[in-house]
């Protein structure tokens, strides 16, 4: 296969709008005391945000690394996974210190009771205090994820889930449906406690998402964006039976039925206490699947093919979903800020006593909308790199050199442009 003649695949316009909008989601369910969040999609089914983003980050994958392997082998293809491993573990390790290291700070200065009245321990609530009280113990197990605080979980399961993937095209290089095999086996295993991760060196507390369960949604998007699995026909049956799926799943998730303050449907809560290993988040319950497999394709059939429905239809509409898919374009960058806007605007907000408040708690998601967006760009901009391009000449005749003519002096200077584009980055 000659590599030269690789075209690059256009980005499907689909994958960055949904990965987009689960970033906004995942911004709702991390700020603290947040009513918005009795109002996101895991609150009406089994599924949630965090499905659309190990579903994406498989499909994108495909994208980014499946057809490394394909021109250039499996070795260079398990090297590129495991650059990018090492790339999300010091974004999780960034992360956290970031965190940490900021909310005690905070807590240290005595600002927040100074100027607010503010008593409440913010480092307590994400249960950081173990970094300063059993330094020996909590920083060895931070470097190593044995422990891994619930509030920075994602990562760490992206990390295990990446190492998996040489694995899988080096089996499916033999053999499809043995890659399918060994992926469901993993999940099965997990099913029955037999791969559980440590996530405290002091306690027996597990990884709250469990990677060897979740890989079989990540491999699941990789497979349709390989072409392993044809995408489904779109039939009206298939999309009646896909919101049936969705409306009978609403009793058993939405808890204001089952919940004891308000319907208080005793039938609806014990059925949903029942099947509770089938929906269960830790080892990803096979309810789970199912619902986000059917939530997933009638987001698809709305889309339309290729993404259709999402372009065009206005000024308004068109901007709105280009913001999106920038959003969904940078979503390892957007999901590491969301954790520290996430905090910072839910202190900004308890500072002015207003936690309970509508209106405070509309600045305060909007306002964490607009910070995750200007990293979105800021982000895409850096990555365009634009100290490597050619700058504009706007006025030719000042660049000239003595003793050499405007459009002498011109040409050196676009020559010397053209040469400092072609130089390797250094940084």
């Amino acid at each position: 296969m000659n590599v030269h003649s690789q075209t690059k695949r256009p980005r499907d316009p689909r994958l960055d709008f949904f990965r987009g909008i689960g970033m906004f989601i995942i911004f709702i369910a991390h700020v603290p005391w947040n009513w918005w969040t009795l109002w996101i999609p895991a609150r009406f089914g089994f599924s949630d945000a965090t499905e659309i983003f190990v579903f994406c980050s498989g499909m994108a994958s495909a994208l980014a690394f499946g057809k490394t392997f394909d021109v250039y082998g499996w070795g260079i293809g398990a090297a590129r996974i495991a650059q990018r491993m090492w790339q999300v573990y010091w974004a999780f390790i960034g992360q956290f210190l970031v965190v940490a290291v900021g909310l005690v700070m905070v807590h240290e200065s005595g600002f927040l009771n100074d100027c607010c009245g503010l008593t409440q321990d913010y480092v307590n609530s994400l249960n950081l205090w173990h970094l300063y009280n059993k330094t020996e113990i909590a920083l060895p197990g931070l470097m190593t994820m044995t422990w891994v605080p619930n509030y920075f979980d994602i990562l760490p399961m992206y990390v295990v889930i990446l190492a998996l993937m040489p694995a899988i095209m080096l089996i499916s290089r033999y053999s499809v449906p043995g890659a399918f095999a060994f992926s469901i086996g993993l999940w099965l295993a997990s099913q029955f406690g037999l791969l559980d991760l440590p996530a405290e060196p002091w306690s027996d507390r597990k990884w709250f998402f469990n990677p060897f369960a979740w890989q079989m949604l990540f491999f699941t998007g990789f497979a349709f964006m390989r072409g392993w699995i044809p995408a489904p026909p779109v039939s009206r049956n298939l999309v009646l039976f896909a919101l049936a799926i969705l409306v009978i799943t609403v009793p058993f998730a939405y808890f204001r039925v089952y919940s004891a303050n308000h319907l208080d449907l005793v039938w609806a809560k014990e059925v949903r206490e029942a099947i509770r290993p089938l929906w269960v988040k830790t080892e990803f319950g096979i309810l789970r699947y199912m619902h986000f497999l059917a939530l997933a394709y009638v987001a698809w059939v709305a889309a339309g093919e290729h993404g259709k429905r999402l372009l065009g239809h206005g000024v308004l509409w068109g901007g709105f979903v280009r913001v999106v898919q920038k959003v969904g374009q940078q979503s390892l960058a957007v999901f590491m800020a969301s954790l520290v806007i996430a905090q910072t605007v839910a202190i900004l907000r308890d500072m002015a006593w207003a936690r309970g408040e509508w209106l405070a708690q509309v600045f305060t998601n909007f306002g964490g909308f607009l910070a995750l967006i200007a990293v979105a760009y800021v982000v895409s901009w850096y990555k365009s790199q634009p100290w490597r391009k050619p700058p504009s000449i706007s006025n030719p005749p000042s660049s000239t050199v003595p003793g050499s003519s405007p459009r002498e002096g011109g040409n050196q200077t676009t020559e010397h442009a053209r040469s400092e584009a072609k130089e390797p980055a250094l940084t």
